[in-house]
């Protein structure tokens, strides 16, 4: 079985802590929404230089999950406000 190295890379677990999670717990909600929004930047920012096909496509992912992790705590965040289909992707 392969290990997915963008949604649960095994050296981000430590014991029953997955890392993302004690980032969360210590920066709260606006820290973390931050640190989202931060990471997908820094993904984007540095695919273009990457060299190899696979290292771009990775970066990009890894660019993805940070960016859909975000619109999820948003949308936990701010549940209390109705979207329209029209405004969901």
């Amino acid at each position: 079985m392969s290990k997915d190295m963008i949604n649960k890379p095994p050296h981000y677990n430590v014991g029953n802590v997955e890392c993302i999670d004690g980032i969360e717990a210590a920066l709260g909600v606006k820290g973390f929404n931050g640190y989202l929004q931060g990471n997908a930047m820094k993904y984007l920012w540095r695919y273009q230089h990457k060299t190899e096909g696979y290292d771009k496509i990775n970066d990009l992912k890894k660019c993805q999950w940070y960016l859909e992790r975000l619109i999820k705590e948003h949308k936990r965040t701010y549940s209390q406000y109705e979207y329209s289909k029209d405004e969901m992707i």
